[in-house]
């Protein structure tokens, strides 16, 4: 369905940038409430009497949802509009908050957090389409530098506030936050957002039309996306390919998936747009999302683990150590959005920002077991400093050459692609973790040889600083082997994780020519007509 003739003169009734903020706030919520709970997992599963492992239910039945609901969440727009699917997105969400926070068992939780995460997983990809149909091309990289101080600033800030809350209240606050922010976003979501002309046009034919819903392709997608997502959750906690499960629902997803491409590539009114992929840019845009959800999940696990793990950190003071990040990055959006509106080739941008963000990453296989706060601070401040010039040109770059009809398919396919690549960066990143650090293990306790200078000496100064505090010989001699094999663990730990920031650090610099396979952007005053497609 072509654009409206009337929608270069269709301009927003309101103030774009009160707009971009409205729909910003309720992206911020759900992006946000999803890195509080990891914090609160240990107070939920005391309060329910579960155990952790059941307790991770929490996250990944709310992982799955989302992830289900976000490749289709285009077709949801077209048919029920991008307004009403948005905000009934907002309610849902905000329902579903109430209900986590007021849950009584754990099986009531899974299933609010369920219906939660259907609500939440449609908010990213519809704030995007809005932004882009209602800001002019030179300005959409200010608009989605708004969008992304949601997307990437609320992961940083989460461990921070979830701690504070957890600590100060309990766990059920961290879902009854919500409701205000909620509240306050389906009202100015009422007020303020519309969809353009033709998006109206474009329901009214489809209403025409009585176009059949593709059932098989919307099963498909559900199953195998879902399916997906439960593999790289659990997949680490249950070894792998060495779980029946696991086995069997990898083998479930891809053979799911597969079908799910050919059905789609054929039908003529899909699910999911998949020929949108021919287009160059929006392809390799689609890739670069992919690795750029890599890198920002998978360094914001990373960090905190380490500094939990290894240095004895609260969850609430090891957010504290990544919320300067998030300053920077608030900082640094703007700044990117505006040089997307003045730099003339936005893959310079691109090409920049790896290059800085692989130099970051290089910079943290310095941490170690002596780092100071302060330390930490500075190196993730430089780590995060160049992913808004990846993030900003990207989310622009999406949209050129592909008809502004599509863009509620594009904003749905580059979120699904950023969370996808989070889900498997964090999956790849942990059982990579695992692996090394039994290798180290084994490099490191080779050395520590019964007899060996060294290891007798270290043996000699613990035992006797620990008689000197009142032990026994033989305690003292017990606890100073203990003391030797708990610092094994610890060395090995901590070079599995310079080892992970290397690895992550290779593979951007890898990408650092990639963004210029894409076409270059056209001159400012022909994007209009570019942005329609030929």
């Amino acid at each position: 369905m072509p654009p409206s003739a009337n929608f270069h003169d269709w301009k927003p009734s309101h103030n774009p940038w009160a707009i971009a903020l409205t729909v910003t706030l309720a992206t911020f919520m759900e992006v946000l409430d999803t890195s509080i709970a990891n914090v609160a997992l240990p107070h939920i599963a005391g309060s329910l009497g579960a155990s952790q492992d059941e307790a991770t239910w929490v996250l990944t039945s709310y992982l799955v949802s989302s992830a289900v609901i976000l490749p289709i969440s285009g077709w949801l727009m077209a048919r029920m509009g991008r307004k009403r699917f948005y905000m009934s997105c907002v309610i849902l969400f905000t329902a579903c908050s109430l209900l986590c926070g007021v849950a009584p068992t754990l099986p009531f939780l899974i299933l609010a957090r369920v219906l939660q995460g259907i609500g939440g997983g449609g908010l990213a990809p519809s704030e995007q389409a809005i932004l882009a149909d209602t800001f002019p091309i030179e300005k959409r990289g200010q608009a989605f530098a708004v969008y992304g101080m949601a997307v990437v600033c609320a992961p940083a800030i989460g461990p921070t506030l979830g701690g504070w809350i957890t600590d100060n209240f309990n766990w059920h606050w961290i879902f009854f936050i919500n409701l205000p922010v909620g509240l306050l976003s389906l009202y100015l979501s009422n007020r303020l957002v519309e969809d353009p002309p033709y998006l109206i046009e474009e329901k009214k034919q489809q209403q025409l039309q009585k176009k059949s819903v593709d059932f098989t392709g919307l099963g498909l997608v559900a199953t195998g996306v879902g399916c997906l997502e439960f593999v790289l959750d659990k997949g680490q906690e249950k070894d792998w390919f060495g779980d029946q499960m696991i086995t069997t629902f990898a083998i479930l997803a891809a053979v799911t998936l597969i079908f799910f491409v050919w059905w789609e590539w054929r039908h003529p009114d899909p699910i999911v747009d998949l020929k949108l992929l021919r287009n160059r840019n929006f392809g390799t845009a689609v890739f670069l999302q992919f690795v750029l959800g890599m890198v920002l999940f998978g360094s914001t696990v990373l960090i905190p683990q380490f500094l939990q793990s290894l240095m004895g950190y609260t969850a609430e003071r090891a957010g504290m150590a990544l919320s300067p990040g998030a300053v920077v990055l608030m900082f640094m959006m703007p700044v990117a959005g505006r040089l997307v509106g003045k730099v003339k080739d936005a893959r310079m941008l691109v090409a920049i920002g790896y290059t800085v963000t692989a130099l970051g990453l290089y910079n943290l296989t310095r941490l170690d077991l002596d780092a100071s706060f302060s330390e930490i601070v500075i190196m993730r401040s430089l780590q995060v400093m160049g992913l808004s010039l990846i993030f900003i040109p990207i989310s622009t770059l999406n949209y050129v050459g592909v008809p502004r009809d599509k863009n509620n398919q594009i904003s749905s396919f580059s979120n699904f692609a950023r969370n996808l690549g989070g889900s498997v960066g964090t999956a790849m990143l942990t059982t990579f973790l695992q692996r090394t650090q039994q290798t180290h293990q084994q490099t490191l306790g080779s050395h520590v040889v019964a007899g060996g200078t060294r290891y007798m000496l270290y043996l000699d100064t613990t035992k006797n600083a620990l008689i000197k505090l009142g032990h026994t010989a033989d305690s003292a001699q017990q606890l100073a082997v203990g003391r030797a094999w708990q610092t094994l663990l610890r060395q090995s730990s901590m070079l599995s994780y310079q080892n992970a920031f290397w690895a992550l650090s290779v593979m951007i610099a890898c990408l650092i020519p990639l963004p210029f396979i894409m076409r270059k952007p056209p001159p400012r005053k022909a994007a209009p007509e570019e942005s329609m497609g030929h």
